[in-house]
């Protein structure tokens, strides 16, 4: 199956539930079922590779082998086996292939999945405090009511969803299609879920600049790391994965927090998917403004990337000005708008010879008060290297026009490279697009660093100074247009011909009232009082 029939048919399943439920509610369901799916046929592969050394011909083949060693009493070792290489071992009855058939047999049972899933939660062994699996199914909510408001109906809806699913055989796909699928749903639920999409999405084309960007040099650094403390679903941090080459590409470190626990287990199905090992997952469902992490070695990465929630409330509290993240900078985030705590708490973690990458809002750019101070500071130090202005609509949750702000620890002169992108877009229907062209563009005028006319202007940290370290795009790059020039005796010329129309058209007018006048005598007096206002005008 290719990609694109393997995306229908993932999206098929959805279809489903798409008429009873918000994409909020079911993308929770289908994406579990995934996962579960995922794990369930590549467990059945390993049993007969384990068993007989070989590739089975279908799933269904390897669950008769895989029932046939556990009534054989081969169970104990082969679970144990199955336990240390891949962490879970989903007895033969609770597999999907088993749940399937007892689906057309008309016995299966929500407690057949809930006890499936239960399973593999608890497998594993401990990896830095956590079992592997721990908690992944916690929002799959077998009893919930979206689903159906009898348990028959729950029944049904997930008997129905998981026929879709059925067909699909997960092991023929390598991780980065599998991986790829997912994150194709994860887009769909975004495009569906309006406000909430900015929860756990960051579309493509703004993940790829941005990892494009701050992994720039760095393509062949073993054991790279980066730091997303506002991961949502993990699809930033993932994009790393695509510009850091050869056997440096599987030695990446990935560290996040979110602070939602649903899409913090939906990154961590993620990164699963994408065959990202647990040793290699450094992730935590915390508030990365309320509370600081990771405290402990290492703390500082290679690249910093956020996508955060823009103009978030937050406690503001005194206290945080004695903490390291924020004491440097004389005054804090106002309540009302974290976003420069949000931007100091991820430069705060990046290496000395790093680079971060987040989106914000443009008010951040110019608002003054403590926003003001905070951003004179980061000027003063050299710590913005760039501003790139995204065009408007191009995020499922806001349509107001977005900005990247590209900072270093390292920009000894403090120019700061603006780049005015906002007419880099694609219009389809109500949404904006960004294609490869626009990203390309974007991207080497970033690395060349020079004055390109209506599009880029390399500010000195003079100029920035004088404009008061007001940071508004359109005070460095200027993309209006000139008007065009008029042409005086042209105009003249028009106006003299008009004028000359107007008077032949008033004597032809004039003529005919005055025929008007002797054919109508009763008339007379107010067509003579009119032809004397046409001739005095």
């Amino acid at each position: 199956m290719a990609s694109q029939e393997l995306n229908q048919a993932l999206w098929g399943a959805a279809n489903v539930m798409r008429s009873t439920m918000s994409a909020d509610e079911y993308k929770d369901y289908l994406l579990g079922l995934v996962f579960y799916k995922y794990l369930s046929d590549r467990q059945l592969y390993a049993v007969v590779d384990l068993l007989e050394d070989r590739k089975p011909e279908s799933l269904d083949e390897a669950q008769q082998i895989y029932e046939e060693a556990r009534n054989g009493g081969e169970w104990e070792d082969l679970a144990a086996e199955l336990e240390e290489s891949y962490g879970f071992a989903i007895k033969p009855e609770y597999t999907f292939t088993a749940l399937y058939k007892a689906i057309n047999d008309r016995t299966f049972t929500t407690d057949q999945l809930r006890q499936a899933m239960r399973d593999i939660e608890q497998g594993g062994q401990i990896v830095r405090g956590q079992k592997p699996y721990e908690d992944l199914f916690e929002e799959f909510e077998i009893d919930s009511k979206s689903l159906g408001t009898t348990p028959a109906k729950r029944n049904a809806m997930l008997s129905d969803v998981m026929k879709e699913l059925a067909h699909i055989d997960f092991t023929q796909y390598g991780a980065d299609a599998l991986g790829d699928a997912y994150e194709y749903l994860i887009g769909q639920f975004a495009a569906g879920s309006g406000k909430k999409a900015g929860e756990f999405y960051t579309p493509q084309a703004v993940s790829e600049l941005i990892t494009r960007i701050v992994t720039m040099g760095k393509a062949d650094k073993p054991g790279f790391s980066l730091y997303d403390p506002c991961m949502g679903s993990g699809s930033l941090l993932l994009q790393a994965r695509n510009y850091i080459s050869g056997d440096c590409r599987s030695s990446i470190q990935f560290f996040g927090q979110e602070l939602s626990h649903t899409t913090y287990n939906l990154a961590r199905m993620n990164m699963i998917l994408h065959n990202v090992p647990f040793t290699h997952q450094h992730f935590r469902n915390g508030d990365s403004l309320g509370d600081d992490w990771p405290t402990e070695e290492p703390t500082n990465y290679d690249a910093t990337v956020m996508n955060p929630p823009y103009s978030q409330h937050w406690s503001a509290a005194a206290g945080f000005l004695t903490d390291p993240r924020f004491q440097s900078y004389e005054k804090l985030a106002p309540k009302s708008k974290a976003d420069f705590a949000f931007l100091l708490h991820g430069f705060y973690h990046l290496k000395n010879d790093g680079t971060m990458g987040i989106v914000l809002p443009h008010g951040v750019l110019f608002r003054g008060a403590g926003e003001g101070t905070i951003r004179k500071h980061l000027l003063e130090n050299g710590s913005i290297y760039a501003v790139i202005g995204f065009p408007a609509g191009i995020f499922f949750n806001t349509g107001i026009p977005t900005c990247v702000i590209i900072l270093k620890k390292d920009n000894k002169d403090r120019s700061v490279l603006f780049i005015d992108a906002s007419k880099e877009f694609r219009k389809d229907k109500a949404r904006n697009f960004m294609d490869q062209e626009h990203i390309d563009k974007i991207v080497e005028a970033y690395k060349n660093r020079q004055d390109i006319d209506k599009f880029a202007h390399l500010a000195t940290f003079e100029e920035i100074k004088e404009n008061d370290y007001n940071l508004n795009i359109p005070r460095y790059v200027d993309t209006s247009e000139p008007e065009p020039e008029i042409d005086l005796a042209a105009v003249t010329a028009d106006m003299e011909s008009i004028d000359a129309d107007i008077k032949n058209t008033s004597s032809e007018l004039l003529g005919m009232m005055k025929d008007l006048t002797f054919a109508a005598p009763e008339v007379g007096a107010s067509m003579a009082r009119l032809m004397k206002v046409l001739q005095e005008g």
